[in-house]
């Protein structure tokens, strides 16, 4: 079956970096895009990156363009966010999750959901 399991969130003072993993398994990275999102305690849950499982095309938010990347490890069936000039304002619970298919379409196309990990940018 397909599960995601996120880890790297963690404490960082603005300007900082940290990278988070999303492991998969029950399927291969080809088969469905991959997006991160984002929850902000009392915010809906967003979208902020998404890579095609195709060919691995990446796609950002306006808000996060230029600060993260996202990026993929077909060998460890891995997909990483490298998250880097943090913000307060990125204090979130990111989750990863497969879309629906294997490019990337509407954030509403979930298919599985992480668990999430949690990050929190504070001085």
């Amino acid at each position: 079956q397909v599960q995601l399991v996120e880890s790297g969130g963690g404490l960082v003072q603005p300007g900082g970096s940290l990278r988070l993993s999303c492991a998969a398994s029950g399927f291969t990275l080809d088969k469905y895009a991959i997006a991160w999102f984002r929850q902000a305690p009392g915010k809906e849950r967003v979208g902020v990156s998404c890579i095609n499982g195709n060919d691995g095309n990446t796609y950002y938010e306006d808000f996060v363009k230029g600060r993260f990347t996202i990026s993929r490890d077909n060998a460890k069936n891995t997909v990483y966010l490298q998250m880097s000039n943090l913000r307060p304002e990125d204090t979130a619970n990111y989750y990863c999750a497969t879309l629906a298919f294997p490019f990337c379409t509407s954030y509403r196309d979930v298919g599985s959901w992480g668990q999430g990990t949690q990050v929190t940018v504070s001085s």
